[in-house]
């Protein structure tokens, strides 16, 4: 009796210990690394957060970039589906804002001006006449204090940077919190935080570059993108709202119903001469609503489907038009003509000098939250 009794209690203790190590299997990671140092001497970490599917998500304290994203295909093999570089300086001088965090402000000012209380703020002119993602030395090109959460059900990265009253331009002490997190849904959450101590302006965004084939200097144009709006924002030539919401019926900017990216982007239609394709705010419905999807993209070769949700009011959908063949891929090719796309959840364009906008005004003693989530799955 005693040797089974002891045989019991082994095998029971045996059986503990494996289920601990596939507990521990399972747990989210983030796997810290020297990345490289900026021109100024300044050290840049990467941060690879792991999910117990195989899902890894690298992200720099540079920029909050988000230099690789490795999701599944139909066959369950896991890929970088994200445009970027694997060395810091072609982030400090050759990056289209590759997977950046852009602020103070995303997408475009008119002439680099707005009026806060009849103040004028003259921000840097860097978008041939107009100001754009926050200026000469926006957010994507700051270094970020960095600090990793870890446990059972989710990894984070919490980033902060504090933006000192009138740099680049803009008013206020801005305090800013990005927080990056990994869940086992294969979702990256992404949350904005900012609070200010003089009225301001933000409009903050994630600037991912996607090419769900995997195949990063591929084009696009097969990818079928869906984007739950009714109306988008026409532009001038110089790509700022003309203030007009124009209803997509009918124009190739109807993304209702899943289409093809290369259906209409040839089309003789004046908006595409403009953007040389599409790179353009599509007004998005159910606004109010809180989190909802807005958006989706799917690459009928791999099988990969991203699903957006967000918040916020509008969506630039921008198809990689001014990528030339230039910059070397991450997979030892070249970055082509619409090889990338980006769904930039975030308000409207040149929204501080267009009253009828959406406010993007913040406020002393207010807090500016938004959230947005890329979810990933197969079909």
């Amino acid at each position: 009796m005693k040797k089974i009794y002891f045989l019991l209690l082994l095998l029971s203790l045996i059986s503990c210990e494996n289920t601990k190590k596939k507990e521990n299997m399972s747990l989210f990671k983030i796997n810290k690394e020297f990345f490289g140092k900026t021109n100024d001497g300044a050290i840049v970490d990467q941060y690879t957060l792991k999910n117990s599917n195989g899902m890894e998500v690298s992200i720099i304290s540079y920029g909050g970039i988000i230099t690789s994203w490795k999701a599944k295909d139909r066959n369950g093999d896991y890929k970088d589906i994200v445009l970027g570089f694997t060395n810091l300086s072609d982030y400090e001088t050759s990056s289209p804002y590759f997977g950046a965090i852009i602020g103070r402000y995303g997408n475009r000012i008119r002439e680099g001006k707005f009026s806060l209380d009849g103040v004028e703020y003259n921000l840097a002119v860097n978008n041939g006449e107009n100001h754009l993602h926050g200026g000469l030395k926006g957010f994507d090109k700051v270094i970020w204090d960095v600090k990793e959460e870890v446990n059972d059900k989710l990894a984070s990265l919490i980033l902060r940077y504090n933006s000192m009253d009138m740099e680049e331009g803009y008013p206020g002490n801005l305090d800013v919190k990005v927080t990056y997190t990994l869940t086992n849904d294969d979702e990256l959450r992404v949350r904005y935080e900012a609070d200010t101590d003089k009225k301001t302006v933000v409009n903050l965004t994630q600037h991912s570059y996607f090419n769900l084939s995997a195949g990063l200097s591929r084009d696009i144009l097969s990818h079928q993108i869906t984007i739950d709006a009714d109306s988008y924002l026409p532009v001038d030539k110089t790509l700022i709202p003309t203030g007009e919401l124009r209803d997509v019926e009918g124009t190739p900017f109807d993304f209702r119903e899943s289409k093809r990216v290369g259906d209409d982007i040839y089309d003789k239609d004046t908006q595409l001469t403009f953007g040389n394709g599409y790179d353009h705010c599509w007004v998005l419905n159910k606004q109010g609503e809180g989190i909802r999807i807005v958006a989706s993209a799917y690459d009928p070769v791999s099988g990969r489907l991203l699903e957006v949700y967000s918040d916020q009011p509008g969506i630039q959908f921008y198809s990689g038009n001014f990528l030339d063949g230039t910059l070397e891929s991450k997979d030892g090719g070249k970055y082509e003509f619409r090889s990338g796309f980006c769904l930039e959840t975030q308000h409207y364009p040149n929204s501080p000098n267009q009253e009828s906008f959406p406010s993007v005004t913040l406020n002393p003693g207010e807090k500016y939250e938004t959230e947005t989530i890329f979810r990933f799955t197969t079909r």
